[in-house]
């Protein structure tokens, strides 16, 4: 492992945005696979602090206070209590949680925008922004969405498609829309602080592509040539906004810092207000030493859609600065997908962290083992309930509950739950030897952050004591020779204390549990220290570790997510209303009830058919988009309503002569808007 050249570890995952709930994407793209780093680094011996906080500027918090029509403030403190709360009772191990509207927070970037401003980092210039005239204001990037030009996403925000992950400038939209109006905005002059990034090309190319090409993930690598193989732009660090870091210059009243300049400058904000708390010197962590030997290790534990500013951005920004270390490493991991499909907090189809703690209560490691089993840590993956409850009931459960539970009772039953004998080791060598091999296997797989193969090499540790009591059968040895049992299950019990150990940086819960029925009274054991027991020692009682997951508990999450889908399609169809017409208008339109006489597919077309209607005043033709619906032959004599006073109108070189009324659902379904009854031909639609 690489890392063990560093005397000191400074290890940060994203800052969520505290306009909402974490669910379990959040938690295997960021803070699961640091926090078994950070476990796994503190139980080594290593100096480490890990930094997180809620990220509580741009646009995202203002949209999400205008929907709900309450203030910045009122969102940010509502989110950040929410988050903290959860991170902490799952367990995930910061050493200080913070959030970017603290005075030190706005103190600290402000003081990064001056040292960059003085040292003339920044391109000044004028620029065309858009502006909102309705709303009278400028938008910042996220107030605008439009057609990614890359992908053709017609839902990409004006400062990245979160479809194909490419960086964008407003500007750069098809078909921009203000999402405050929904209208088009307008290019207006503005000032503005660019960081100059094309500027810094030619260095992220050697430190990035060249220093890093054998340390980072290859989907990381990827994403970073890409974006350098484009060809960078200057970028702005200032918006027009009225919610974040004011800018210290007396020229941009009214602007503030971008939120990826000042955002990442949270961990730098939350390690001083740590360090200020516990008497440490934040420095250490952060800034370059005179022996380089003394640098901290810099590592971001981020997602997919972050690699862009903590690969790009936030290491220009710290080199610009010229005082600070730059990541060592960013491990980003891609996308965890949900029953099929993505995660999604708009159609509120997530599995929500706090909802899991309230459903699930005192399963934290259930949930963490299935997201380590699954981690997207160079693809993307899936979570489904049904996995869930085949991990814990047939891995957890059947493999490590029950060969810790076996051992435990036999020992009671034999034994009286006592060890008898100086007993500091495994006796048997094949499987001292597994042992080492599994620690060996651990240490190697999380020092290149391959997390899901660190935690197979925990479950086979389990695997291998179910193995070795399996084929030892002290139930049947004991009859023969009681001495020979003892030392079976003795050995037992170290392979539990080894699997107690290994299992802190994963499942920390139930390394207590485990520690606990053990009768070894500390909340943690380092890695190098072996557990072993004295003359006479005596074990807690056997416990059940894990319980099974039934199916009514499942069948309960999955009709959670389908209530969920089939709110958010009413909610989708659900169209807003139209602008007012006056009573004229509406009595101007002539529709009618009409009956279909013939009905066949325009040629070379799929959506359309040409309609032979019998309207009561005369037959005509309608050209129709229902094939897709609706075969011909299983219309004829269907009766319809009719817009017969509609201009005509020439579609494929056929000349429609009307328009019928169709209901369209969220999925864009359609059907016919008819009478209850059958009606005569040309009865008036009032």
């Amino acid at each position: 492992m690489k890392q063990e050249l560093y005397k000191r570890y400074t290890i940060t995952s994203a800052l969520p945005y505290a306009n909402g709930p974490l669910h379990i994407g959040h938690l295997a793209g960021a803070y699961i696979p640091a926090d078994i780093f950070v476990r796994y680094l503190r139980l080594k011996g290593k100096d480490v602090v890990y930094i997180c906080g809620s990220d509580e500027h741009g646009a995202a918090i203002t949209i999400k206070a205008k929907k709900e029509g309450t203030t910045p403030q009122q969102i940010i403190d509502k989110y950040h209590q929410q988050i903290k709360n959860s991170f902490e009772e799952f367990g995930i191990a910061f050493d200080f949680y913070h959030r970017t509207s603290a005075a030190i927070h706005h103190e600290t970037s402000k003081e990064f925008f001056l040292n960059l401003y003085h040292k003339g980092e920044f391109v000044e210039k004028f620029s065309e922004q858009y502006y909102d005239a309705e709303f009278d204001q400028f938008l910042a990037d996220r107030y605008i969405t439009g057609t990614c030009p890359h992908c053709g996403n017609e839902n990409a925000y004006g400062d990245q498609c979160e479809k194909c992950g490419t960086s964008l400038n407003p500007t750069d939209l098809i078909n921009p829309k203000s999402t405050l109006s929904g209208k088009t905005p307008v290019l207006r002059p503005t000032k503005h602080w660019y960081l100059p990034l094309d500027k810094y090309q030619p260095w992220l190319e050697k430190w990035l592509l060249e220093g890093k090409k054998d340390k980072l993930k290859p989907n990381v690598y990827g994403q970073c040539s890409s974006w350098l193989k484009q060809g960078l732009q200057a970028r702005s660090m200032t918006r027009d906004l009225d919610w974040g870091v004011d800018v210290p210059l007396d020229e941009a009243k009214g602007k503030k810092l971008y939120v990826w300049l000042d955002a990442p400058i949270g961990y730098i904000s939350s390690t001083k207000q740590w360090a200020l708390d516990k008497g440490k010197d934040w420095e250490k962590y952060w800034k370059k030493q005179p022996n380089e030997a003394d640098n901290s290790c810099l590592i971001h534990f981020i997602g997919k859609d972050n690699i862009v500013f903590h690969c790009i951005t936030f290491p220009s920004i710290l080199h610009a600065h010229g005082d600070y270390i730059l990541p060592e490493n960013i491990p980003a991991n891609e996308f965890l997908n949900l029953e099929g499909e993505k995660l999604s907090t708009s159609r509120n189809h997530a599995v929500w962290l706090h909802e899991y703690l309230q459903d699930f209560p005192g399963k934290q490691d259930e949930l963490r083992y299935v997201l380590t089993s699954i981690l997207p840590e160079t693809s993307d993956s899936e979570f489904t309930w049904k996995d869930y409850q085949a991990r814990v009931n047939n891995e957890l459960v059947a493999i490590l509950g029950n060969f810790v539970n076996r051992v435990m009772v036999l020992m009671h039953k034999y034994f009286e739950g006592k060890v008898s004998g100086t007993s500091a080791h495994i006796t048997d060598e094949l499987v001292k030897s597994d042992i080492a091999k599994a620690y060996t296997e651990v240490e190697e797989s999380i020092g290149s952050y391959k997390f899901r193969q660190a935690l197979a090499a925990v479950m086979d540790v389990a695997r291998l004591g179910n193995r070795y009591l399996t084929e030892k059968e002290p139930w049947k040895l004991y009859k023969t020779d009681p001495e020979q049992t003892r030392e079976v299950l003795q050995n037992c019990l170290h392979i539990i204390g080894h699997l107690g150990v290994l299992m802190q940086p994963f499942l920390p819960f139930s390394a207590k549990k485990i520690f606990a029925m053990l009768h070894i009274n500390r909340d943690s054991v380092d890695y190098n220290t072996p557990v072993w027991f004295e003359d006479g020692h005596s074990l807690g009682q056997a416990e059940l570790l894990f319980e099974k997951v039934e199916d009514s508990v499942i069948e309960a999450q999955l009709n959670k997510l389908k209530e969920r889908a089939n709110a958010a399609a009413v909610s989708q169809s659900t169209a807003p209303a139209k602008a007012n017409i006056s009573y004229e208008q509406f009595t101007s339109m002539d529709i009618r009830v009409g009956t279909i006489l013939t009905a066949e597919k325009v040629a070379k077309t799929k959506k359309l058919l040409k309609l032979t209607i019998d309207t009561g005043i005369d037959q005509r033709t309608v050209v129709s988009g229902i094939a897709e619906y609706y075969a011909p032959e299983t219309i004829v004599g269907q009766q319809v309503s009719i817009l017969v006073n509609l201009e005509p109108r020439e579609i494929k070189g056929i000349l429609s002569q009307g328009m019928i009324l169709m209901a369209e659902n969220s999925e864009g379904k359609l059907t016919f808007v008819q009478p209850a009854e059958k009606f005569e031909a040309g009865s008036v639609v009032r």
